[in-house]
């Protein structure tokens, strides 16, 4: 029954997302000599939110069933601060005339390798040196989260002005400035460390009854949750990297997605979160695009509407 009730629900989100799709692809067209640039740039977007709202979604799901916590995110967790900083450092060493030379391939790859060789180095090595204490990485990422940000602001400073209206262009995510040459390669990424996890779905079912109870059911705990971390650096960044940083979308991703389907089957709620992923993003540029004329970047909205439901979370989780 339960089965019934949760394909019934999957197709009504996958005609709600293809609806608002059609909507934001063909709605507000005007002459038809304006179709081929307006349908082929609204494509790309919509290719974007799907990636995005996929490596969001999936690495929020699977960092809050290896933490135990329901309000934490890899968005959380510094690696915004991280992206920042990575691109901090690129402006500050090439100078506003090297980083247009590098920009394109050269600087998606470059700030690519860069979070995820930080990302990688610093949450695995911690884990391993604390015999697999998760809540230890947790506390250091964002301790390193807060350093990430505290040495980007201090280096914004002392960057030539011209050079820091560059940065500043960085700094919060766009659906409209997407690295489109690249895309491909965002997707691809995605895609891969999707496949890589989906053998260990039924291992995540087990890792929600708590680290103890895993273990006793036969669950390789240790590889499991370091394999989740690389796989959790290797969505962030690939998002990110795409089209900047957005901290609050993951904890909203994630808990409309397990309001709608409350189970803790992952095969379910990863998939689930793709498709709320991409709902809520396309409506949002619907809504930032039609109603508010682009007087508001959908990344301010996201993080005001995902700051004031983190702060509730943590009230609620207080008062409990």
């Amino acid at each position: 029954m339960r089965r019934k009730s949760f394909a019934k629900t999957f197709a009504l989100l996958g005609f709600i997302a293809l609806g608002l799709a059609a909507l934001y692809l063909f709605g507000g067209l005007g002459a038809r000599e304006n179709w081929g640039y307006n349908i082929s740039r609204r494509a790309d977007i919509l290719v974007a939110i799907s990636i995005v709202a996929g490596s969001v979604g999936v690495s929020s799901i699977i960092f809050q069933t290896i933490t135990s916590n329901r309000i934490l995110t890899p968005g959380i967790m510094g690696l915004d601060n991280l992206y920042l900083f990575t691109q901090t450092i690129i402006i500050y060493f090439f100078s506003s005339g090297g980083s247009e030379m590098i920009s394109g391939g050269l600087d998606f790859f470059l700030t690519l390798i860069l979070m995820l060789a930080l990302s990688l180095g610093i949450y695995l090595y911690i884990f391993k040196a604390n015999s697999g204490d998760v809540f230890f990485v947790v506390l250091t990422g964002l301790v390193f989260g807060i350093a990430f940000g505290g040495l980007s602001s201090f280096m914004q400073v002392i960057i030539d002005p011209s050079e820091f209206s560059i940065l500043e262009g960085r700094m919060f995510a766009s659906f409209n400035k997407i690295n489109l040459p690249m895309m491909g390669v965002s997707g691809l990424i995605v895609l891969l460390a999707f496949l890589w996890l989906s053998s260990d779905f039924d291992k995540f079912d087990a890792l929600t009854l708590g680290r103890n109870m895993a273990i006793s059911l036969g669950v390789e705990y240790d590889k499991v949750v370091l394999k989740s971390l690389a796989a959790v650096s290797l969505f962030t960044c690939a998002s990110t990297v795409l089209v900047g940083p957005v901290t609050f979308l993951g904890i909203i991703i994630a808990s409309i997605t397990r309001f709608i389907f409350p189970t803790y089957r992952h095969s379910v709620l990863l998939s689930g979160s793709i498709l709320v992923g991409i709902i809520a993003l396309v409506f949002g540029m619907l809504a930032t695009e039609r109603v508010l004329q682009f007087s508001v970047p959908l990344s301010v909205i996201i993080n005001f509407v995902g700051g004031i439901y983190f702060i509730y979370l943590v009230l609620k989780v207080k008062r409990v």
